[in-house]
């Protein structure tokens, strides 16, 4: 098994951070095929314009799908921040100072097959940066102030735990497969040989919005565990079917729908069966709750979906 040995002057100079590019790398294990737990919500909102870049930019999806295998990523996904509280633009800095050579070995490490002619030709980190950045961007960034005050809230709740129970009260709690004995962490369930980290290394904790853990090292002087943050995301697998439906009433949650694409009352009334009058009520409401827009067209005026409202009925479904 992968083990850490760890001396005890890096345990007391031990930090928790937090990672834009975590959230990144968790985003992205949300779009894998055939990845379990992932966030059902998060994917249904952002999945087709995920895909719609990768066929766009051919370099982009071939990173995205030899950056990773079952319980491996590349190291570049995951080496550790540069910082307890770095931004994104930080943290891309850090990985664009990497050798085209390295990116390509570890991207080698990672894939069990040949890489595509396009991550040879010499803009593999190129590639990468543009997938990372607009991962960043159009799934993650405006999300980013709620994610980073639960991070906050869990590294507080674990420096509370390290002053009452030490590091063993921390370290075995960081995902399914960590364990803490005798000054050994184990990382993962790899055979490889212990992993001695030097007495002046930087060890960082790391919480992410992913259901999976990792590890990442920048050696011989930077190592970093990512685990799951506590009190994240609800469980968006388990929701019961017609949530919407309960919280704003089944009519509206039915008009909701309905509005995939720009619709007039009368359209909605139409093919709803609900008088005009009361169409109009309840898109009054939904209006005022910031999940539905309107714009006039003519002497029509015509209703739609907003982001709020897409993700309502996301999670619903």
């Amino acid at each position: 098994m992968g083990l850490w040995a760890i001396p005890s002057d890096v345990l007391a100079r031990l930090r928790f951070a937090t990672s834009p590019m975590a959230e990144v790398v968790g985003a992205l294990g949300n779009f894998t095929p055939g990845r379990r737990n992932v966030d059902q919500v998060f994917a249904l909102r952002h999945q087709a314009a995920f895909r719609e870049m990768l066929a766009e930019y051919p370099g982009r999806r071939a990173v995205f799908e030899h950056s990773s295998r079952p319980g491996w990523l590349a190291d570049f996904l995951s080496i550790p921040p540069p910082g307890t509280a770095p931004t994104m633009d930080e943290e891309l800095h850090q990985l664009s100072g990497f050798d085209e050579s390295e990116l390509v070995r570890q991207l080698r490490e990672s894939t069990p097959g040949r890489l595509p002619p396009i991550l040879l030709g010499g803009a593999v980190r190129t590639h990468i940066l543009g997938l990372l950045e607009w991962t960043w961007i159009h799934t993650v960034a405006t999300d980013w102030p709620r994610r980073e005050r639960i991070l906050r809230a869990d590294i507080v709740t674990r420096t509370h735990r390290l002053a009452e129970h030490g590091f063993a009260g921390v370290l075995q709690d960081l995902g399914r497969r960590r364990e803490w004995s005798e000054g050994h962490l184990r990382v993962n369930d790899h055979d490889r040989p212990t992993r001695q980290l030097g007495g002046s290394a930087q060890l960082l904790l790391v919480p992410v919005h992913a259901n999976g853990s990792w590890v990442g090292w920048d050696e011989p002087h930077r190592y970093a565990v990512y685990y799951p943050v506590s009190g994240a995301l609800a469980d968006t697998g388990r929701r019961r079917p017609g949530g919407v439906d309960r919280l704003i009433g089944t009519n509206r949650a039915r008009l909701l729908a309905a509005l995939d694409a720009p619709q007039t009352t009368s359209n909605l009334a139409a093919t709803s069966g609900l008088p005009i009058g009361a169409v109009g009520n309840h898109l009054k409401v939904l209006l005022e709750a910031g999940v539905v827009l309107k714009r006039r067209s003519g002497r029509e005026v015509l209703y739609w979906r907003t982001a709020v409202g897409d993700e309502l009925l996301a999670a619903s479904r």
